[in-house]
């Protein structure tokens, strides 16, 4: 290779861009402190999308004691949780609109009814009943009924429910709820178990 040729004159090298600017950095938003506000913090429920920008002092101690779920009791906890099953929309029932609603509150909801002799509609009719008394009747044995007991719930409690339930216990029990008390490790550890044995025996 000739080193000396004239085709090595006619290359340009593409001079380095500039290093891109870092954004300027604000202070952090804790009261007082006057350090660089570098890390973001979500700023809760409500909020989505929002953020508070603390040092890395401050945003470890918010972090700490964050909770998304504060000032939710145990009920609006599992509706929350319900509903994420679905995103967060609005479900409607099939085959009913306001139009059709409005015309069977004017005209009697009789008239709107649809003849339907064998219950087939309604997931009924004589095959339903076949199967229903085909089907043994479902019995938990005593592991299963212990665990249901820990999480105090009844025996045909769905999967969902279970699930829910256990996530609800452990969030109530667990030391980083109660101040780092540990004497409820007992009851968490009880909880667990029940749930394992639920799940290794798919009912939850």
């Amino acid at each position: 290779m000739n080193l000396n040729s004239r085709l090595f004159d006619s290359i340009r090298v593409k001079p380095k861009a500039e290093a891109a600017s870092k954004p300027e950095v604000g202070r952090c938003e804790r009261v007082g402190c006057q350090a660089a506000g570098e890390f973001r913090a979500p700023k809760g429920r409500n909020n989505e999308g929002e953020y508070w920008k603390f040092c890395l002092e401050h945003v470890r101690e918010y972090n700490s004691t964050y909770n998304y779920f504060a000032g939710m009791d145990d009920d609006a906890v599992a509706k929350y949780q319900k509903e994420d099953l679905i995103g967060h929309r609005p479900t409607w029932s099939m085959g009913v609109n306001s139009a059709t609603r409005e015309a069977a509150a004017k005209a009697g909801a009789a008239e709107f009814e649809a003849t339907d002799p064998f219950d087939i509609l309604r997931g009924g009719g004589f095959r339903a009943e076949q199967r229903k008394a085909a089907e043994p009747e479902t019995r938990v044995g005593p592991l299963a009924r212990k665990a249901y007991e820990t999480l105090d719930l009844p025996e045909t409690t769905p999967k969902v429910e279970v699930k829910a339930r256990f996530k609800i216990l452990v969030k109530r029990f667990h030391p980083d709820m109660n101040g780092g008390d540990r004497s409820y490790e007992d009851k968490l550890r009880e909880i667990i178990n029940a749930y394992n044995t639920l799940k290794s025996s798919g009912l939850a």
